[in-house]
Formats: structure tokens, sequence, C-alpha cells
């Protein structure tokens, strides 16, 4: 029997180990995936926390591979193509969590959860399109904004880097948020036209300078920033929220009454092929690219670590099929 190295949770509450562990067989309806790359994202917190309905599990929801079988009833894809799935695995399952993910030199994926992957993008490059990419270019294209608008974003982190490249490629007046000046130079490289310095400045007067947000992305979890912000927003606007935080929000009925403003989230969980597959080929085009710190596999809990402590330049990638 083929057997494959993998990242796995032996259990709830034990931490990630490196095994040897079979092949895995596609079933009906999916296919065998070669794993080329797998982001690491936050939210592969929930198994590696223990969230998981079963254990052993492997975690990883960024995933790029190319097809090397298919199972019974499978004919969307052919052997060979390259391709993509996010959180969302199809068949009411969530990818890493409900069945095995990325973190590993093969995983079988259900068809209908797959999306092409293009030439111009190396694998490395495409995983995080695939949560991190979908989750912030989503947000804006449905959000109010249209070209010409003022988008802020707030955080400069893996998601907040895409959504400021992202923003400036729909024609927003992009303004970036965060704390301190070393990301100004970055950030403005990147498309931004205005820097907000959160240490020096308050950013919703700032914004109201500027003559009002019609959408603010909030991509950092700071629920305290988050609130503030809600003043910086222009009429008939909206703050949307895609960095997850436990903490509660700090608003009152007048933050609200002085608007009309929206407050909504906007969750990757839920993110069809199609929708993942429209961020990556407006990716493409545009040339929108995430920066990547690059692990192999054996050391996939030093890349949990930095992502989950925020000190990776930008996103976590496993490189698996060297």
């Amino acid at each position: 029997m083929k057997k494959m190295k993998a990242i796995q949770i032996p259990s709830k509450g034990k931490s990630m180990k490196l095994v040897e562990v079979p092949v895995p067989q596609p079933g009906d309806g999916q296919v065998l995936l070669r794993v080329e790359a797998c982001g690491v994202c936050r939210g592969d917190a929930r198994t590696i926390t223990g969230d998981a309905p079963a254990y052993p599990r492997i975690p990883g929801h960024e995933v790029i591979g190319t097809i090397e079988g298919l199972g019974t009833n499978s004919k969307k894809w052919e052997i060979g193509e390259r391709v993509g799935t996010g959180y969302n695995g199809g068949n009411n399952h969530v990818t890493g969590l409900t069945m095995d993910g990325g973190y590993a030199e093969y995983m079988v994926a259900y068809e209908d959860s797959l999306c092409s992957i293009p030439d111009e993008l190396s694998a490395l490059e495409a995983a995080p399109l695939m949560c991190a990419g979908e989750t912030t270019f989503n947000a804006l294209k449905n959000s109010k904004a249209r070209p010409g608008d003022l988008v802020a974003i707030q955080g400069i982190g893996g998601l907040g880097h895409l959504a400021v490249q992202y923003a400036k490629k729909a024609g927003f007046r992009t303004v970036a948020i965060s704390r301190g000046s070393n990301k100004e130079e970055l950030v403005r490289h990147l498309g931004a036209h205005h820097y907000v310095n959160s240490e020096k400045e308050d950013p919703a007067h700032a914004l109201q300078t500027l003559g009002g947000a019609k959408v603010i992305l909030a991509t950092a979890p700071n629920a305290k920033a988050i609130s503030s912000l809600i003043t910086g927003l222009g009429s008939d606007s909206e703050l949307i929220i895609v960095a997850s935080s436990a903490e509660p929000l700090e608003l009152s009925a007048m933050d609200f009454l002085k608007g009309p403003y929206t407050i909504k989230g906007s969750f990757t969980g839920k993110a069809t092929a199609r929708e993942i597959e429209e961020a990556v080929n407006f990716s493409v085009l545009t040339d929108v690219r995430p920066m990547v710190e690059i692990f192999p596999l054996e050391c996939a809990s030093e890349a949990y670590e930095k992502m989950m402590t925020a000190t990776t330049r930008f996103r976590a990638v496993l490189n698996i099929s060297k």
C-alpha cells in the first residue's frame, strides 16, 4: 500500500505530529490530489485546538494540487489538471475539519469543491487565494463601493495586504490603516493612495478628512480598533468585518443614528468553487499576488505558530511537492 507523509492531529488536545499513513482513495464524486502547496490559515486553529468532530485529522484548507486519481462517477476533471480547494469542502464538509485537508502529500476532495488554477500562478502564490484572497476579494466585490469611492483597509497583514491590492485594482481610492510607520512604504507600493498611522492620528478623523469612507474592511481581529472606525464612515456606507475576534464590539445606538451605516461580516466558509475561481482569475488579470513565507511540510508547527503570532510576512505556505 502506497504511503504518504502528513501532519496529523492524533487526538483532541494533542500537538501536530509528522506521520506516515496510507494514501487515501477517492470515493464517489471525489478525486485524489497530489498536493503541491497548502496555506497555513487562522481557520486551521479549529482543528488544531480540538474542534474537529473526529480525530485523527489532517488540517489545511488552502490547498493546491494536481489531480492524480478519479473516484467513481467523477467526470468534471481530468488526470493532470491543476486545481485548488478552500474551506468549503463540498457535500457539507469543511476541508481540514470534517475531512482531511492539505497538510499532506495527498488528499481527496469532492470534485464540485475544486476550481481551476491557471498556469500564471505558482502553487505557492495560489494557495492563499483559496481563503485569504477569496475572503477579501468577495467582501469588496459584494460591498457598496463603486470605482472612485473611498475604501479603507484596517490592518495590513495576511488579509489586509491582499485587500489593499484588490481595492486599488478595482478602482477604489484606497486607504491603508495600521499601527506605526514601518508598513507605509509597503502599502504604497501595493497601491494604497493614503496611509493612516493609527499611533499618530485617529483613523476615523483621518477618513472624515478625506470625505468619509464608503467601505471600511476590517481585517485585523481587534474589536476596540474596529469599533472606533465607525465614525470614519460616510453616508450610506458599511463596515465589513472579515477578522474573527471573541471580544464584543463597543458600539452605541448613537453610532448608528449618525449613519445610515451597515455593519456586517463576510465569511469565507460558504464560498463556492466558482467564487474562489473568480478571485483567482481577477488576481491573474490584475497581477495581485500574496506575499508568502515558505515552509517545508515538516515545519508545519513552526509555520502555524508564526501565523498565529502574526510574525509571518504575510501568508505562511507549506511547500509540499518540491
